[in-house]
């Protein structure tokens, strides 16, 4: 993941990180006062931005993301759980880049033919597996903070960050791909090749990526719920604690996907 640190070098990736922020906490802002979780979370119609703007910028959407994320907490949501939510949504946009750069299974182009039934259905895929990734860490965090539990911000997350991008991403990108190739805006045609990670194991990375987001949610959900038996030995633990233990180590599974995709 070289390029998330890199990408400072270049003024046009600063500048398009800046345009994401502003773009995104614009959209997230005005909807603050329509809670669905008051003090963690309301009606977000800005999800589109990480997804999009991650698929066209790449590490200056995840950073942008994060930021945007950031201001608008500070309209109503500030709180402990603000840094999960930094980089819960840093993780959106980089899981969206990463996935959409690698993923191959319906069309060997999909970042050139936008149009194509089988690249909205990558696109569909992208935005599962970034908002399940995005949700993961948040719910993971509040719960470590115990200020939600797992179970219940979990889902809410997740649907919040997935029924948006799925209705209106596919125009928003179909609109702004073409201009951003001709303003050579693409993060890619952006930096230098020397400054990008080279994946030695793209197809193992975007595994582990889908093992770490869908593993992580299932078992944090699992345990939340009590649908999985506790051993003995764990009996003296809390539901939080269990719950914290039992998502980590699909927290590092992903963290190693994105090294390595």
């Amino acid at each position: 993941m070289r390029e998330i640190f890199t990408m400072w070098r270049y003024t046009k990736m600063v500048v398009l990180t800046a345009l994401t922020a502003a773009v995104y906490a614009a959209l997230l802002i005005p909807f603050k006062g329509i809670p669905l979780i008051p003090g963690f979370t309301e009606i977000r119609v800005g999800t589109v931005v990480p997804v999009v703007f991650g698929i066209l910028f790449g590490p200056a959407g995840a950073w942008g993301s994060a930021l945007g994320n950031l201001i608008g907490d500070f309209f109503g949501t500030l709180s402990l759980g603000t840094l999960f939510g930094f980089i819960g949504n840093f993780f959106f946009a980089l899981v969206s880049y990463k996935v959409w750069r690698r993923i191959r299974w319906f069309s060997l182009e999909s970042e050139v033919k936008t149009k194509s039934g089988k690249a909205v259905s990558e696109f569909v895929m992208v935005v599962v597996i970034s908002s399940i990734v995005c949700s993961l860490i948040i719910s993971w965090g509040l719960e470590l903070l115990g200020l939600y539990p797992f179970k219940v911000i979990g889902p809410i997350i997740f649907l919040n960050n997935t029924i948006v991008p799925i209705i209106i991403g596919p125009f928003l990108l179909l609109l702004l791909y073409p201009r951003m190739v001709r303003w050579d805006l693409l993060w890619k045609e952006i930096m230098d090749e020397k400054d990008i990670s080279a994946s030695r194991h793209p197809g193992i990375g975007i595994a582990l990526i889908f093992l770490g987001g869908i593993g992580g949610m299932a078992i944090g959900l699992l345990l939340s719920y009590g649908f999985l038996s506790i051993p003995p030995m764990l009996s003296g633990w809390s539901l939080a604690h269990l719950v914290v233990a039992g998502v980590t180590p699909f927290l590092l599974i992903l963290c190693i996907g994105c090294l390595l995709s």
